[in-house]
């Protein structure tokens, strides 16, 4: 967009709009039209929903006497006609005003995306002072992901009343501030269990050990915020003694990763990003994803084993919620990534103060507390609409995995 300085804010100006059915050529058209006045053109939108188009041009009127002006719009209907299109000129002054200071991406997920959701978000922005620039689809599934880009408000602001909307609504609202710092690498650390896979390794472990039902329900006391995360951990791993260290081999095979994990992790790598994990689970699992996945980081507990046995310990320090927090820490300096460019992703509240580390902290499926208290929520099953948070389209992703 080219911008008309305070002096040029009166000058006269022509506003030229074509719709109708798209089809190649249509832009070349209008502008060759254009090119016969030899105008200056000052801005150009286009977008295409549904097969229609819709472009607008502002351009300075042609030099010369009024009738220059009647004849360019009396060309330009005549080709519009001509190509089926509907065309409308109308007179002004000016170009638009520059954009307010405080600029934001707020990206909405629906799965559908409802009129009245927009309606609410819309309303909310409003409300806030935020005026809405530009409104465009990043994907159409396997949910709907639209993008507002939005001025006027600090970013902070802006981010604290849409939280409160989406989870008055149930709805997935992320606000991301604007400007280059967007589209530099980012450093990404994910949670394992419940969010990289659709497993909790310990109830897989616990199920070769017959003690499947008893983990579970400490691992749900743990996950809604009910029990410290260490002692439950140590309860639940004492339950694991005398297991045979083959199980650890079937539980590497019986994990299973959460839809749209491969195409995030392949996703941020080709953007030059660094992916990593923090578990509460155990490297004997982690590890081997790493490995799997082409991860940067990894980190989680280590279950002791003694003569080939595990004897229902971990060793080492315990990767607990203050210690992913570290951990996320840790790994954006050896990155070399600022905590503002970091993005957390996790279900549990031992996830937490990682999330709220974080440049953006996104919980994923997570429980009422996390949701809550998380920058923003992703609620479909799908761990690839994270990439829609950074501004990335369905689109893209595709195009990139078409080129291998």
């Amino acid at each position: 967009m080219t911008s008309m300085n305070w002096a040029d804010q009166h000058a006269p100006t022509l506003l030229v709009k074509i719709f109708g059915k798209d089809r190649p050529g249509l832009t070349a058209g209008l502008f060759r039209t254009l090119a016969a006045f030899q105008v200056d053109v000052i801005d150009i939108e286009q977008v295409v929903t549904r097969g229609r188009i819709t472009l607008c041009v502002l351009i300075r009127p042609p030099d010369g006497e009024a009738a220059s002006e009647g004849e360019l719009r009396a060309t330009v209907h005549a080709w519009a006609e001509g190509a089926g299109l509907q065309a409308e000129i109308i007179s002004g002054t000016g170009d638009n005003p520059s954009r307010g200071t405080g600029r934001s991406h707020v990206t909405v997920l629906g799965n559908p995306l409802t009129a009245d959701t927009t309606a609410v978000v819309a309303s909310r922005i409003a409300a806030t002072g935020g005026n809405i620039d530009r409104i465009y689809r990043l994907a159409k599934y396997p949910v709907t992901a639209v993008e507002f880009d939005v001025s006027g408000v600090p970013t902070e602001e802006l981010r604290t009343a849409l939280a409160k909307e989406a989870a008055a609504s149930g709805v997935d609202i992320a606000v991301v501030s604007s400007g280059l710092q967007r589209r530099a690498p980012r450093l990404v650390v994910m949670d394992v269990d419940s969010t990289l896979i659709q497993d909790e390794v310990i109830e897989l472990f616990a199920a070769h050990a017959g003690c499947e039902e008893r983990v579970a329900e400490v691992t749900a006391a743990a996950m809604r915020g009910e029990l410290d995360f260490e002692q439950s951990l140590h309860q639940r791993v004492a339950l694991l003694a005398g297991l045979d260290e083959s199980v650890i081999d079937k539980v590497r095979s019986e994990v299973r990763l959460t839809p749209g994990a491969r195409t995030l992790i392949r996703t941020l790598k080709r953007l030059g990003c660094q992916v990593g994990v923090v578990s509460g689970g155990f490297t004997q699992v982690t590890d081997a994803l790493r490995e799997r996945l082409g991860l940067d980081f990894a980190a989680a507990n280590t279950l002791e084993v003694v003569d080939g046995k595990l004897t229902g310990r971990v060793t080492g320090e315990v990767v607990d919620r203050p210690g992913k927090a570290t951990l996320l820490r840790r790994f954006a300096a050896e990155a070399g990534v600022p905590l503002s460019r970091t993005v957390a992703i996790g279900d549990g509240a031992n996830d937490l103060d990682m999330l709220n580390a974080a440049g953006l902290g996104v919980a994923f499926n997570a429980k009422p507390l996390v949701r809550e208290a998380a920058h923003t929520a992703v609620s479909v099953p799908f761990l690839d609409t994270v990439l829609y948070l950074l501004g990335i389209t369905r689109e893209e992703v595709e195009a990139a995995d078409a080129q291998g």
